[in-house]
């Protein structure tokens, strides 16, 4: 293969990926237009479209999926072999492609940033947030994090923290005014707020367990959002009861910004784990990286 052929079909790859000519241009650090042109110089070679454009979306024809899907496995066995070359040499450099939720890349990867280039100063980290639970494997990142309960059977997982509890909070401007839920089943008469799924837009039915027994509730109220820090907000400025997850919430407890009910029959899950896929050993970067997350190493 030609020098030039596998740089086009790199820049093929980067822009199924990132479904966007600009990340991928800024991703393979050339201009859009360059990347562009690259593109229908591949596909004039090949005599096939490749990629459907649009002003605002970037997709793989049905041809340009089944030459992706080939290719993929390829690069990302390329990569490897550059990455354990250069960790022969005592060096961890190479890109690292990472996928989480928003709660745990603001809390969990943002604070160590500086500490993880510090250590690693030859890695790239690239970082998406998702919401939606994409599939890591079809979008060749090295790894992802999930709760443990979202987790594929055929993936090898790294606990990152305990199990997590969900907590019905609400501000006490609210109880004091509508009073305080004793069970499950009083929510009906109350205001709640609802957490609407990313990925499938599906509403989230609260789950409660007390005494081995388990029920779903289906609640209604006047706010639905599909991100952490809203509905948490709105509970805060007193709409209604929310259901989740945060370890911000013992601390707006503390402050008196939030009080819990329900405490009895909400229920632990379990907690956040990086994973990654199985066929294939971790490369040293996503070690390293790993390692941060847990702590551990010399610039803990």
């Amino acid at each position: 293969m030609r020098g030039a052929d596998f740089a086009e079909l790199k820049a093929f790859a980067a822009v199924v990926e990132r479904a966007s000519f600009a990340r991928a241009a800024s991703h393979l650090g050339m201009s859009a237009s360059a990347l562009s042109q690259t593109i229908r110089h591949l596909e004039e070679r090949l005599g096939a479209r490749l990629l459907n454009r649009t002003t605002r979306s970037v997709a793989p024809t049905s041809i340009g999926e089944r030459l992706y899907s080939r290719l993929s496995p390829m690069m990302q066995e390329m990569d490897a072999a550059v990455a354990d070359a250069v960790a022969g040499g005592g060096r961890t450099a190479g890109s690292l492609r990472i996928n989480a939720p928003t709660p745990a890349a603001l809390r969990m990867i943002a604070p160590r940033l500086g500490r993880f280039h510090e250590a690693h100063p030859d890695v790239e980290l690239d970082l998406i947030v998702d919401d939606g639970l994409s599939d890591i494997v079809a979008g060749r990142f090295d790894a992802g994090i999930r709760s443990g309960e979202r987790l594929d059977q055929d993936m090898i997982a790294v606990r990152l923290t305990p199990d997590l509890e969900m907590l019905a909070v609400a501000s006490p401007e609210y109880l004091a005014h509508h009073g305080e839920p004793s069970v499950p089943a009083e929510l009906h008469h109350h205001r709640c707020i609802n957490w609407r799924y990313p990925g499938s837009g599906d509403i989230y039915r609260w789950e409660f367990e007390k005494d081995g027994k388990q029920l779903e509730i289906s609640v209604q109220g006047p706010l639905i959002s599909n991100h952490q820090d809203i509905v948490l907000e709105g509970a805060i400025q007193g709409l209604g009861i929310v259901y989740t997850y945060d370890d911000r919430i013992y601390r707006w407890i503390r402050e008196g910004r939030l009080r819990r009910v329900l405490a009895k029959w909400s229920p632990s899950f379990p907690g956040l784990f990086l994973y990654y896929s199985n066929t294939r050993h971790p490369r040293p970067a996503l070690r390293a990286f790993i390692d941060c997350l847990l702590d551990r190493g010399e610039n803990a």
